[in-house]
């Protein structure tokens, strides 16, 4: 049964909220309860971390050849400005790593998937996933969770089937992975398309809005439905090749089984839990991206202590440098980490902020550092940005949270959004090209509970990631 309520059914924002508070949404973080252990049998992390290295080393190999071959200066075609190669830079890489064509691209657009590799404007650079691949396990375990979130991005869509079904599909396959978990082994693919025709059906019932008052009888046209008269068996074809694509699952002789990858990644999504941070004990001998990270997992006030002592620790000047130079870099929980720590240093840090105003990637976070030293009360600070820095925080912020934090924290992490709609959130997004947009609007709407809304965003996704309007 459905509610017989009448509502607005446009899609909607919860409560517009001064994003001010924006940068400080990956710390609000709820009390610390016990981990939970994965199921048994589970790879330990490095062996996980190992078999994502494996799934995305050509992806990683050619992400490496651009970083080589498309620097400034270097006798390199850059990328097309949508994300994908030139035909100039596609043939080059081929030639030089003894691909095709066909291979490079398809390994640049994992690539860029999984955050290997960021494109900004017209030219594209490595992302901090790629400077981590072989130090740090769990950049390269995030890494393959952002493809595995993309999965519907990652195989080509089927062509001769109603948008819509397609789009239902992949909102019910997150229960049908969750069942291929719990079975922990082969399930037949009769099976699979049992729960996906019920959890289909469940979708489109929840969705089923009775307007309120008298309405005309509508006329036989009207009652025909592409969505519901499309075949579910193609369409879980498409998608369990496509997670068999991206190395979730084994597809084949009418069955199929997640693999320890696919498990692990389920298990995670199931439980609601990140990728645990680095520990903060020792931090005042790390690095200050070390830091910084080492800091994520604190609340705010246990965070600024140890800001505070590892400022102690060395000279001012130098550790404002640092700590610029770590804002800089690819993750952008560690950038917002980094202005909180100048926070901490005051005055003394004015001039190095106000010299990186001009920055793109820092100018918002510069903008309300500088606004609060000047004494503007941090709920109004966020009247210093412009609608497009705001929405460039919002993403960024966006990322940081995707990376770092738990599901519903992204969902929450609407309200902080300026726009009134998430519509109008959405086309304010595209227009800004934060290099870390589709992996954000993916990882939304793999989080995100209403399906409308969910449908929405991943929309917007695939039109960004394909170039499309």
């Amino acid at each position: 049964m459905t509610s017989r309520i009448p509502r607005d059914s446009r899609l909607r924002l919860v409560r517009p909220r001064p994003l001010a508070a924006a940068p400080r949404a990956v710390n609000q973080r709820r009390p610390r309860r016990a981990a939970p252990r994965p199921p048994e049998g589970t790879p330990a992390p490095a062996e996980l971390a190992g078999m994502a290295r494996s799934l995305l080393a050509p992806a990683a190999r050619v992400a490496r050849w651009a970083d080589a071959a498309l620097r400034p200066g270097r006798d390199g075609t850059p990328s097309d400005g949508k994300g994908t190669l030139s035909d100039a830079t596609a043939e080059k890489a081929a030639a030089d790593l003894g691909l095709t064509v066909a291979q490079v691209r398809a390994d640049w657009d994992t690539a860029r998937l999984a955050g290997l590799v960021e494109v900004h404007g017209d030219s594209a650079r490595p992302g901090w996933r790629l400077r981590a691949w072989n130090r740090d396990d769990s950049a390269v375990l995030r890494g393959w969770v952002a493809l595995f979130d993309a999965w519907s991005l990652a195989y080509p869509e089927p062509v001769d089937h109603a948008p819509a079904a397609v789009a239902e599909v992949v909102s019910a396959m997150p229960q049908v992975l969750s069942f291929l978990q719990l079975s922990a082994g082969p399930v037949p693919v009769t099976q699979l398309l049992d729960l996906l025709e019920q959890r289909v059906t469940e979708l489109r019932t929840e969705r089923c809005e009775i307007p309120y008052g008298p309405q005309p009888l509508p006329d036989a046209e009207a009652l025909g439905d592409p969505a519901a008269d499309t075949p579910l068996a193609p369409l879980l074809d498409w998608a369990l090749t496509a997670l068999a694509s991206v190395g979730a699952l084994t597809y084949g002789d009418g069955q199929a089984t997640l693999t320890p990858l696919g498990s692990w990644a389920v298990w995670v999504k199931l439980e609601q839990i990140c990728v645990a941070a680095q520990s903060p004990a020792g931090n005042i001998e790390q690095s200050a991206e070390d830091m910084l990270r080492g800091c994520a997992q604190l609340r705010p006030n246990a965070a600024r202590a140890e800001y505070r002592a590892w400022l102690a620790a060395r000279p001012v000047g130098s550790a404002v440098t640092e700590l610029i130079h770590a804002a800089r870099g690819e993750d952008a929980l560690t950038r917002g980490l980094a202005f909180e720590a100048l926070r901490v240093v005051g005055a003394p840090a004015e001039p190095d902020v106000r010299a990186v105003v001009d920055e793109p990637a820092l100018r918002p976070y510069a903008l309300l550092w500088l606004a609060e030293h000047d004494g503007v009360d941090p709920e109004d600070a966020h009247e210093v940005l412009t609608r497009e820095e705001a929405t460039w925080l919002w993403v960024d912020t966006a990322a940081a949270v995707a990376d770092h934090g738990e599901a519903p924290m992204l969902v929450r992490h609407l309200e902080s959004a300026v726009q009134p709609t998430v519509p109008a959130l959405l086309e304010e997004v595209r227009a800004v090209g934060h290099p870390r947009t589709v992996q954000v609007l993916v990882a939304l709407a793999a989080a995100h509970p209403d399906p409308a809304l969910a449908k929405a965003v991943r929309r917007a996704a695939f039109q960004v990631h394909t170039g499309g309007s």
